[in-house]
């Protein structure tokens, strides 16, 4: 008995403490990053964010109001580079990348945001309600 419980106690911890180097190999692996990517709405958020869906990074999230992408990734799979190339490959610019015109040309015309200074611009080239309203009466 006094022999096998030594045994029975390395089996059950060896698990455990391979599961933990494992963990504390992927978290020394892991970084942070954010930057700003260029984008106007909830698609482009969409397309930055699947762009990134890739093996080396672990999760990636463009907020629209900031326009700042933040990714954390594991810099042995994939670098920062990379991950602007993904980007702008489909159709966003970083402040390492420019998207390519063929590609930014045939992004949807709401997501066009090279010819929005900022989004007061893009507000202001929104027609107004009130506007809308007019139309519809007159084409009544």
């Amino acid at each position: 008995m006094k022999k096998i419980l030594p045994v029975v106690m390395l089996c059950l911890l060896l698990p455990a403490v391979t599961t933990y180097s494992q963990q504390l190999k992927s978290a020394i692996n892991d970084s942070l990053t954010s930057f700003k990517v260029f984008g106007v709405c909830d698609q482009c958020k969409q397309r930055i964010e699947g762009a990134l869906k890739i093996k080396g990074v672990k999760n990636a999230d463009w907020d629209v109001d900031t326009k700042i992408l933040s990714v954390a990734y594991d810099a042995t799979r994939i670098s920062i580079d990379k991950i602007h190339n993904r980007v702008a490959a489909v159709g966003h610019d970083t402040y390492l990348k420019k998207a390519n015109d063929a590609v930014y040309n045939a992004l949807p015309k709401c997501c066009l945001y090279r010819s929005i200074n900022n989004m007061d611009d893009f507000r202001g080239a929104l027609p107004k309600a009130d506007t809308l309203a007019n139309k519809d009466t007159i084409a009544k």
